[in-house]
């Protein structure tokens, strides 16, 4: 193994197990008075823990403020809170819920200090200004098992429509102090949820590991992630007790994974195609990941073969194949083979939409692939030609 030079950005306090969001009111408490909770409008505040949470944040001496987000995190949504509770005097955000509302949380932690709009620093669309910080102190406690945020400096905000953008706002005064995973918080997860989110977590761990950024530490976390996906995911998807539970365990830890490693390394095309198909189109980011992972991988693939038969992430495919099929007999040509027909097969199984069903046809391709090559596509393991990008479109049509 060759170890060339990396290096690796600050990472939140990590608290993983069962009923660690117990912890969050004390931790909470160690910042100051105030506290600012955004959460979904029913993923967690629509439950029992509702009342248990917000009663131990009061015994703690807390005063609490609420603030839901609804769909995907939009620039104006957070100007909106950021307005609505700037004079509040807060002192530590708790997000609680999925990607979005981790996502739109983020970025009202980041701008409660300055009272500007998001849209000062989210890439590519708005005034391209520094940010400098400090942030809010902010707790992120997912309850998905899909993107990651919980461990990222990116806060993912989009419009939608014809003239819509999906972009980051992002820098390292953002990263959460604490990230608190509690993967009991998964149980209330429906099952298509569970599908599109664990694609996403299992996406970002295979495009991570053959990022031409990868490195031997966030390899051996990519590796761990994926192998404990391998063991945990139908478990979470079936729902069956008990072994739900310990794939719920597996699927919180591989999604943990998954964001820390892809704010180290970056993310490759799928991610890149997720940007504009996102923007255009009310699909889901976990579906876009699941229906496509097969073809980009596959087209990758062929694309390296072609060019660059010696690339690295060639035998990395493979070890990811044998990996998840069990076959460690077989050689890297069939092990690669076998991990395509192994993620179309997942893809199918979990009946996740193809395109067409957004809305999507060959006519909007052009426009998607004129706009999938932002950061994500910037670290995939290798160059694709628009006619490259387009093929994993229409094999997913």
């Amino acid at each position: 193994m060759q170890f060339s030079p990396f290096s690796i950005s600050r990472l939140p306090r990590i608290n993983y197990g069962r009923g660690r969001i117990n912890e969050v009111p004390a931790l909470a408490a160690a910042y100051g008075r105030t506290a600012l909770l955004v959460t979904g409008k029913q993923s967690f505040c629509a439950t029992p823990r509702w009342q248990v949470f917000t009663g131990a944040l009061e015994a703690k001496g807390l005063r609490w403020l609420h603030f839901t987000v609804s769909g995907e995190p939009s620039p104006m949504g957070v100007d909106a809170a950021v307005s609505r509770f700037r004079g509040e005097g807060v002192d530590v955000v708790i997000a609680i819920g999925g990607g979005s509302v981790l996502d739109a949380a983020k970025a009202v932690a980041g701008l409660l200090p300055h009272g500007n709009s998001v849209m000062d620093h989210l890439e590519g669309v708005g005034k391209n200004v520094p940010y400098r910080g400090p942030s809010t102190p902010f707790i992120a406690v997912p309850t998905t098992a899909g993107t990651g945020s919980e461990a990222t400096k990116n806060s993912v905000l989009s419009v939608q429509g014809p003239e819509g953008f999906k972009k980051s706002f992002r820098d390292e005064c953002l990263i959460p102090e604490y990230a608190v995973i509690d993967p009991d918080l998964l149980a209330s997860c429906p099952r298509e949820l569970i599908a599109a989110d664990g694609m996403d977590a299992f996406t970002q761990l295979l495009e991570s590991y053959v990022s031409i950024k990868a490195n031997p530490f966030t390899d051996a976390l990519a590796w761990s992630g994926m192998t404990a996906f391998k063991a945990g995911f139908f478990a979470a998807w079936e729902g069956i007790e008990p072994e739900a539970g310990d794939g719920r365990a597996a699927m919180a830890y591989a999604a943990l994974l998954s964001g820390i490693t892809l704010a180290q390394v970056g993310l490759g095309s799928v991610h890149g195609l997720a940007s504009p198909l996102g923007a255009y189109f009310p699909i889901p980011h976990g579906v876009v990941c699941g229906t496509l992972v097969a073809a980009a991988t596959a087209v990758n693939i062929e694309a390296m073969q072609a060019r660059e038969p010696n690339h690295p992430a060639l035998a990395k495919y493979a070890e990811v194949g044998r990996l998840l099929t069990g076959r460690n007999e077989i050689d890297d040509a069939e092990a690669r083979a076998a991990l395509i027909a192994l993620l179309a097969e997942w893809s199918d199984r979990l009946q996740l939409p193809r395109l067409h069903r957004y809305g999507i046809g060959a006519e909007d391709f052009p426009l998607i692939v004129a706009n999938s090559r932002g950061s994500s596509m910037l670290t995939n393991p290798i160059v694709l030609t628009d006619a490259e990008i387009e093929e994993v479109l229409v094999e997913r049509l």
